[in-house]
């Protein structure tokens, strides 16, 4: 385990995960867009559709499938943030 008083030996870039929230939602929302475009307009007030409810968990999926390979693939596509590493100290290796 490294200590984060220790010197800062450079950065690496990952992908800034707590910005993904909105992407992630804007995904599955065309994902279900997309997947219901030809269902018929209904109003059932009060009433649980469960094929509704299947197509919101399934885009869901698909959406965080599809951000997860954009990811592992094509990292740069994303905001990125530093990451510092540190060097280890003699604290930090163990005897």
């Amino acid at each position: 385990m490294t200590s984060t008083s220790g010197r800062v030996g450079g950065v690496r870039k990952e992908v800034d995960a707590q910005k993904l929230g909105p992407a992630l939602l804007i995904a599955s929302s065309l994902v279900l867009a997309i997947r219901t475009a030809r269902w018929p307009a209904t109003s059932e007030e009060g009433l649980a559709n469960v094929d509704w409810q299947k197509e919101v968990e399934h885009s869901g999926h698909i959406a965080k499938a599809m951000l997860s390979h954009l990811i592992s693939r094509y990292p740069s596509l994303f905001l990125l943030k530093d990451v510092p590493w540190y060097v280890p100290t003699d604290e930090d290796v163990p005897e």
